[in-house]
């Protein structure tokens, strides 16, 4: 296991540690603030929406005894999340936040995560937003149905259909069922990193960036909520200009976040707690079984669990389309073959 991913583990640990406080502090006393984090997440009933043409849920049991005589019993069995950071470009603050002028949202970044039956490894996958695939048809809140349409970019998915066709996508492109959604909207994720104090990142060349609106020598920075949201958005700043340049930019910017949400002084100041996680749920949609602090905090709970030589993070594999060398596809027998390792 390489020194970046040990200290991804670390801190994914340390940042799983922090909610879990943040929960325990809000529920011991502060019942207008646990009710207020409550209300604070959205969701989306994904499970009703897509019924049961979908693959098969791998089977989840309950251990019978806590692994502590404090602690809860934390369920077992595989478990994938789509986790999508969304993107809106409408609006003055989109705009001013580098979102271009271009309206709507679209799902800027795509990782499935992948926590093994035991908890002691998670793999997080990567998916290219700009990989064409063959876009299925979906509902609509209004009851009809988006076209089945082949060659679309992966991120088509949500622009046409919401969380329901980004799952749907997903489940069809790699065979593997979603058991849960998050999404995190990008502007939120500004203020999350505000809230945090800003978050420290090192760059090995320089990014200049107009459409970002990023400009950054070759070093160490540390970005402010603006700041960080441009460096996910980067792209035609760095490498070849494609969007394998930015998911490196962003793998980096989560491993930055979660050593900035797992700093000692965070854990033991309450005030700062709260403030971290009024960002972080005013940011969040996730499915129906996740709606809730109590359903996080388990989610945390299993994540922490993992040690520090369990995670794996990569991309899936992919290679320039025929159609379009501007565009990729999955590249096989590889990308089929990872996805298998994760049902």
């Amino acid at each position: 296991m390489t020194g970046d991913k040990r200290r991804l583990s670390r801190r994914l640990k340390a940042a799983a540690a922090a909610t879990g406080c943040i929960l325990v502090l809000v529920a011991a006393g502060a019942g207008w603030a646990y009710w207020h984090l409550n209300q604070n997440i959205r969701s989306v009933d994904i499970d009703s929406a897509l019924g049961d043409d979908r693959p098969a849920r791998a089977p989840v049991t309950v251990p019978t005894a806590a692994p502590s005589a404090s602690a809860s019993p934390l369920p077992t069995g595989v478990l994938n999340i789509l986790v999508l950071g969304s993107d809106s470009r409408s609006g003055g603050e989109n705009a001013a936040l580098g979102g271009g002028d271009s309206t709507g949202a679209r799902s800027d970044t795509a990782m499935v995560v992948h926590l093994d039956a035991d908890r002691t490894k998670a793999t997080v996958v990567s998916i290219p937003r700009d990989t064409l695939v063959t876009r299925p048809s979906c509902p609509t809140p209004s009851g009809g149905t988006t076209p089945t349409t082949h060659g679309a970019m992966f991120n088509s998915a949500y622009a046409v259909g919401g969380p329901v066709c980004a799952v749907k996508t997903v489940e069809q492109l790699t065979g593997v069922r979603m058991d849960h959604y998050i999404e995190i909207d990008f502007a939120g994720f500004a203020g999350l990193v505000d809230a945090l104090g800003g978050v420290t990142v090192t760059t090995t060349q320089d990014i200049d960036d107009d459409m970002s609106h990023l400009h950054l020598d070759a070093g160490t920075h540390r970005l402010d909520g603006t700041q960080a949201l441009a460096f996910a958005r980067t792209r035609h700043g760095i490498g070849d200009g494609s969007d394998l340049g930015r998911i490196k930019l962003q793998q980096q910017l989560v491993a930055a976040l979660l050593k900035e949400a797992g700093k000692t002084e965070l854990l033991t100041d309450p005030a700062a707690l709260y403030k971290m996680a009024d960002a972080a749920t005013g940011s969040l949609t996730t499915d129906t079984g996740l709606d809730s602090l109590g359903e996080l905090r388990g989610l945390a709970q299993g994540l922490g669990a993992i040690p520090a030589t369990g995670l794996t993070t990569v991309t899936m594999p992919v290679v320039a389309a025929p159609s379009d060398l501007n565009r990729v596809v999955a590249q096989e027998p590889a990308a089929s073959t990872l996805w298998e390792s994760l049902r």
